[in-house]
């Protein structure tokens, strides 16, 4: 075939192996994956979940279109001392977060582990006060511990 730069033939298997091997180098995904680029840039460090204790409360206004202040809290995680920005879901969440609590924070579900609907910078997003969910709390089941 005049003009194909792929290799054909009855031995061309390893050559076309080497080939796609570089060429996968080109999609940002794979190389992200082989270097372990969530892991080394991830305050989490590739965990789930991660503990931390609050510093202060935080209004964050909201992206256009919205308008709003969105009430978050930074966050000192114990395993590495980085300090991130943890959302607050649910109606007068704020009340029953004090300073020093020890919450535990996830993800906010955005695409590809980024920041969430319109908050801009906010990747994580608080889901325990002092060792209780903070729904449990929010609906009025649970009581938060004084630590």
């Amino acid at each position: 075939m005049p003009g194909s730069k792929s290799p054909k033939g009855m031995f061309a298997a390893r050559k076309l192996r080497e080939k796609r091997k570089r060429f996968r180098w080109s999609d940002i995904y794979y190389k992200r994956r082989i270097l372990q680029m969530k892991k080394k840039v991830d305050p989490l460090e590739g965990a789930p979940q991660a503990r931390g204790i609050v510093i202060e409360k935080v209004g964050i206004e909201s992206r256009q279109p919205n308008s709003a202040v969105r009430k978050c809290v930074r966050v000192q995680l114990i395993k590495n001392g980085k300090i991130v920005t943890a959302f607050l879901p649910g109606d007068g969440a704020l009340l029953f977060v004090n300073e020093h609590d020890e919450v535990i924070i996830e993800g906010i579900g955005g695409p590809e582990g980024r920041a969430y609907g319109d908050l801009p910078g906010v990747r994580w997003k608080v889901i325990k006060v002092n060792g209780v969910s903070l729904k449990e709390i929010l609906r009025g089941r649970k009581q938060k511990p004084m630590r």
